[in-house]
């Protein structure tokens, strides 16, 4: 048990300083980067949840619709789709063929409304946790 908040405390932690680092990218106007790390932010948040509710280390997963699927929280279609859009962000972000294209939307107000979009998310699911 001892053990498990150790862990669920690295993740919840780990997602707080990643989107600490979204909020810094996005005043430094590297909007595609900050983008990645909303990802990385929310990704880290469902791993704490899902350690604290199945007991089990998270699977190696990145796609934010089945690590949400796995905490067994209820989700709307809205949400759904949100953590599906969120979920192109790590591989647009990090993959050649994808990156410039991505480059090009990732707008100071594209980024903003994913930046209060992630906000948002890890305020609803801070109740999980």
């Amino acid at each position: 048990m001892e053990n498990e908040q150790k862990i669920i405390k690295y993740w919840s932690t780990a997602s707080k300083q990643d989107f600490e680092t979204v909020e810094i990218l996005f005043k430094n106007e590297k909007y595609h980067h900050a983008l990645f790390f909303c990802h990385l932010s929310i990704e880290k948040y469902l791993k704490a949840i899902i350690v604290k509710t199945t007991q089990g280390a998270p699977p190696l997963l990145h796609d934010l619709v089945r690590l949400a699927e796995k905490t067994g929280i209820k989700l709307s279609a809205k949400q759904k789709n949100e953590l599906a859009e969120i979920s192109t962000f790590n591989i647009e972000a990090r993959y050649d063929d994808y990156k410039l294209n991505f480059y090009k939307k990732a707008n100071k107000r594209f980024t903003s409304k994913y930046l209060n979009m992630t906000r948002r998310i890890l305020k609803w699911l801070n109740k999980y946790l």
